[in-house]
C-alpha cells in the first residue's frame, strides 16, 4: 500500500469516526432528553386522565345526588321504607335515567332487592350485592346487562325516608363514547381496555385503532400483578408510527382489577429526529470522505509526493545511477532533505571517482610489480649466460665455441619463457568482447567433462568427474568459445586443489530467472583471506602461477551479465557458483577487443 492510499485511509478512517462519534453522542444526548421530556409529558397526561376520569365520576355523582333530591325520588323512598307496593315504581329507573341522562339506573331496597333497573327491567325483584359506597367517589364496576357485561363508572347515593332507605345506582358505561370526551393534545392517545372475561379479546381494548398484539404484553402484566407498566408498541405499518405507552390499572369497588388505561405520547418527532440525525452524519461523513480525497491529495503533492521522489531517486542510487537528483523548490524539512540528498550523491559520485582512480592507480602498481617480478626471474639467468660469455673469450678463447652453443641455447629458451609471460599479459589486457548463440549449457558442460575426463582418470591420483544436469534448463545466450575457455580453468583449479585425487562434481539447475552452474571439488578448500582475494588480478597461491585465470573467468561471466561466487572451507573443498541470466537476449556478434 501507498503512502497516498494509507493517507487517504487514515483521514477517511479519521473522518468517519469522527462523524459517527459525533452522531452517537448527539443520538444518545438527543436520545436521553427526549425520553425526558416523554416520562414529564406521560406523566402529565396520566395526571391529566386520572384528573378527567374524577371530573366524569363528580358528574355522576353530582347527577346521583340531584335525583336523589328530587321529588319523586323521596316520594318513592317514602313508600317503599314503609312496606307499600313497589309494582308502580318498575319503569321509574329507566325515565330517571333519560331525564338525568345516564346510560345506568337502578333503584335498589336497602335488602339489595331491585326496585326498578334502568338497562335491565326483567330484574324487577332480584337482589344483589350492594357496593361498598366510599363517601361521594365514584368506583367502577362490571354490570350485567341481557346479553353481556360491561364496565361503567358507577356512583351509590342513599335516599333516607324516616327510619329507611333505598339505594341510587347509576352512572355512565365506559365505551368509546366515554373516551371520546378526554381531549388529548396532538401526539398523545388513551386507551382502555375492560377485564369483562379472563381471556385477552380486542372487543374489550376501547381507543384510537391499533394492533391489539402490541398491547398483550402490556396488559397481560396488569392483570398479572395489578401493577403499572412501561412499553412501545407499533401503531401501525407505517415507519416511525410507535408510541410509549404507560399503562396503570383501574380497580373496581371490590379491589380487583376491571380496567386497564393506556396513555401513550407518539415517538414519531423522536424517530424522525434520529433519522435525520443520522442522515445528517451520513452526509457529513460523505463530505468528509470528500474532503479527506481533496486533503489527501493536497497533502500527496505537498509531502508525499517529495517522498516518493526521494524513494524512487534512492532506488536509481541503490541500482548504481549515482547522477540522479531530486528538484525540490520547497524550503521546509522536506526541501532540505531533498538538498541533502543531492549534496549525498554528488559526494558518492566524488568519492566513487577518487576510489577508481586509486583503484586504477593500485591496479597499474599491481601489475607493474607482477610484471617486474615475472620478468626478473628470465633475466637474471640472461645476465649470467651473458656474463659467462665475455669471460670465456677472454679467458678460454679455446672452449668458446662450446660455451657458445650451450650460451646460446639457454638465451633462447628464456627469451621463450619472456614471451609467453608477456603473450601472457597480452592476452588479459585485450579480452575479446563475447560472441553471443543460443546454446545448450549442459551440452557446453559435457564437452568440457570429455576434454578432462580421459586425462584425469589416468593420472596418478585419479580424480573423477561426476555431472548433474537439470533436463528443463533452456537454451542461453552466450560466447561458447570464451565460456567453455572459463569452465575449464575452474577444472584445472579443481584439478590442482586435489594432488591427491577426489570427485569434482558440475550441476546445473534453474533458480529463479537464472541457469546455476556448480562446480565442486574435494580439495583441501580456502582460507577466509583466500576467498577475498580469489578474483583479484595477478593474485595465485600457485608456485607458478601468473594470478590471471580466475580475473579472466571472472571477466568472462561478467560480460555475460552474470556473477560468481565462491564457497569454501578449509579441509572440506571448494564449491563455484556461476549464475547466468535466461530471459532472452538479442544474439548480436560484438566484434573487437579491449583495450
Amino acid at each position: 500500500m501507498t503512502l497516498r492510499q494509507r493517507l487517504l485511509l487514515m483521514f477517511s478512517l479519521v473522518v468517519v469516526l469522527a462523524v459517527g462519534a459525533v452522531a452517537w453522542i448527539v443520538s444518545l444526548r438527543t436520545r436521553n432528553a427526549f425520553e425526558q421530556v416523554d416520562q414529564q409529558r406521560t406523566a402529565a397526561l396520566i395526571s391529566e386522565t386520572r384528573g378527567e376520569f374524577a371530573r366524569r365520576g363528580e358528574e355522576i355523582s353530582q347527577t346521583l345526588d340531584r335525583i336523589a333530591a328530587s321529588d319523586h325520588v323521596q316520594r318513592i323512598a317514602v313508600d317503599v321504607t314503609q312496606g307499600g307496593d313497589q309494582a308502580p315504581y318498575i319503569r321509574d329507573a329507566g325515565s330517571l335515567a333519560q331525564e338525568y341522562q345516564l346510560d345506568l339506573l337502578e333503584i335498589v331496597a336497602a335488602d339489595g332487592t331491585i326496585i326498578s333497573s334502568a338497562q335491565w327491567p326483567a330484574r324487577f325483584g332480584y337482589k344483589q350485592r350492594l357496593p361498598s359506597p366510599n363517601g361521594s367517589e365514584a368506583f367502577l364496576q362490571k354490570v350485567d346487562l341481557p346479553n353481556k357485561t360491561i364496565l361503567a363508572m358507577m356512583a351509590i347515593r342513599a335516599v333516607h325516608s324516616g327510619e329507611g332507605v333505598i339505594y341510587l345506582i347509576g352512572g355512565d358505561r365506559l365505551d368509546s363514547g366515554f373516551l371520546q370526551a378526554f381531549s388529548m393534545p396532538i401526539g398523545s392517545y388513551v386507551w382502555l381496555y375492560r377485564f369483562t372475561q379472563t381471556a385477552l379479546t380486542p372487543n374489550d381494548l376501547l381507543g384510537p385503532p391499533a394492533s391489539f398484539d402490541t398491547f398483550r404484553p402490556l396488559l397481560s402484566a396488569v392483570q398479572a400483578d395489578s401493577g403499572e407498566h412501561t412499553g412501545f408498541v407499533d401503531l401501525s405499518d407505517r415507519h416511525f408510527d410507535r408510541a410509549t405507552i404507560q399503562a396503570f390499572p383501574l380497580k373496581d369497588d371490590a379491589g380487583s382489577v376491571a380496567a386497564a388505561l393506556l396513555v401513550g405520547t407518539s415517538r414519531r418527532p423522536f424517530l424522525e429526529l434520529q433519522q435525520h440525525i443520522r442522515s445528517t452524519a451520513f452526509g457529513v461523513a460523505g463530505i468528509g470522505i470528500l474532503l479527506a480525497i481533496i486533503a489527501s491529495l493536497w497533502i500527496t503533492a505537498r509531502i508525499s509526493r517529495p517522498i516518493e521522489l526521494l524513494a524512487n531517486a534512492s532506488q536509481e542510487v541503490a541500482s548504481g545511477n549515482w547522477d540522479v537528483r531530486v528538484d525540490s523548490h520547497s524550503q521546509d524539512e522536506l526541501g532540505q532533505l531533498a538538498e541533502s540528498f543531492n549534496v549525498m550523491t554528488h559526494q558518492l559520485i566524488e568519492q566513487r571517482d577518487r576510489l577508481l582512480q586509486a583503484e586504477r592507480v593500485a591496479a597499474w602498481r599491481e601489475l607493474a610489480r607482477r610484471l617486474a617480478h615475472e620478468l626478473k626471474n628470465p633475466l637474471f639467468p640472461l645476465q649470467l649466460t651473458v656474463e659467462n660469455l665475455a669471460r670465456a673469450r677472454e679467458v678460454a678463447p679455446d672452449q668458446f665455441e662450446e660455451i657458445f652453443r650451450e650460451s646460446t641455447s639457454t638465451l633462447l629458451a628464456e627469451i621463450s619463457n619472456l614471451k609467453t609471460i608477456i603473450g601472457r599479459f597480452s592476452d588479459f589486457s585485450k579480452m575479446p568482447r563475447p560472441q553471443l548463440q543460443h546454446v545448450s549449457l549442459n551440452e557446453l558442460v559435457r564437452g568440457v567433462a570429455s576434454l578432462h575426463q580421459a586425462q584425469l582418470a589416468q593420472s596418478a591420483h585419479p580424480i573423477y568427474l561426476d555431472l548433474r544436469f537439470d533436463d528443463d534448463l533452456p537454451q542461453i545466450a552466450l560466447d561458447p568459445e570464451l565460456f567453455h575457455r572459463a569452465l575449464s580453468n575452474l577444472v584445472l583449479n579443481a584439478v590442482d586443489a586435489m594432488s591427491n585425487g577426489g570427485t569434482i562434481t558440475i550441476c546445473t539447475s534453474r533458480f529463479d530467472d537464472c541457469a546455476r552452474i556448480e562446480v565442486m571439488d574435494t580439495g583441501t578448500g580456502l582460507t577466509p583471506e583466500e576467498r577475498e582475494r580469489l578474483f583479484t588480478p595477478y593474485y595465485t597461491t600457485k608456485q607458478h602461477g601468473t594470478g590471471l585465470g580466475l580475473a579472466v573467468v571472472q571477466s568472462v561471466i561478467s560480460d555475460h551479465g552474470g556473477s560468481i561466487s565462491v564457497e569454501s572451507e578449509t579441509g572440506r573443498g571448494t564449491t563455484f557458483i556461476i549464475q547466468l541470466p535466461i530471459q532472452s537476449r538479442k544474439t548480436t556478434s560484438m566484434e573487437g577487443t579491449s583495450a
